[in-house]
């Protein structure tokens, strides 16, 4: 059996730890390289001068450093003062299928029972149903459609709307408060068209 000696063997190990070391220097120049460049050091912006004073217009600025603004962002940072909206603890797809709900079941039965802050979310739904019921042109009727589940309870509603509230501008439904809910003593109320 042939041993290395351990002369041969500190020399491989020497050897490898050199190319390790440059590895890592490479590596390490690598990095810094690519940092100026992706964050558009002033030198090497198009049209800006070196330290000599010279004018550098042959490096392009690259498109990762071009700052990012769009009114998207902006409008995502913005705050919502006076946005007062009931959230109903649902999601929007599902607070918005439950007002649908409410709007179409008011319009077929007149009243129906449910929690005040519902009743409260709901009557700006109704009344502007019954505002486009009133105004009778054909761009009312698909917005309605496009609300209401019902269709023919929609054709209903532009026929009877404008002679049951011609003499209102607003207001066509009433919200009164009745006993609380038992058992979770929930708000409750009735909402009714006027």
């Amino acid at each position: 059996r042939h041993r290395p000696s351990t002369s041969s063997f500190q020399q491989s190990n020497n050897s490898s730890d050199k190319q390790r070391s440059n590895t890592i220097d490479i590596m390490k120049v690598t990095a810094i390289l690519c940092s100026v460049l992706v964050a558009g050091a002033s030198a090497f912006a198009p049209g800006a001068t070196s330290f000599t004073g010279t004018h550098i217009s042959t490096v392009s600025q690259s498109p990762i450093a071009a700052p990012r603004t769009s009114s998207r962002t902006s409008e995502l940072n913005m705050m919502r003062h006076r946005k007062r909206v009931a959230k109903l603890g649902k999601p929007a797809d599902q607070r918005k299928a439950l007002l649908r709900a409410l709007t179409t079941e008011i319009i077929r039965h007149g009243r129906i029972k449910t929690t005040l802050v519902r009743a409260k979310a709901v009557r700006k739904h109704v009344d502007h149903m019954i505002q486009l019921g009133k105004r009778g042109d054909l761009h009312a009727r698909r917005q309605a459609l496009a609300w209401v589940y019902d269709k023919d309870l929609v054709h209903s509603l532009f026929e009877a709307a404008p002679e049951r509230y011609s003499d209102r501008e607003g207001g066509y439904t009433r919200v009164l408060r009745t006993m609380p809910r038992q058992g979770d003593n929930a708000k409750m109320a009735v909402i009714e068209l006027v």
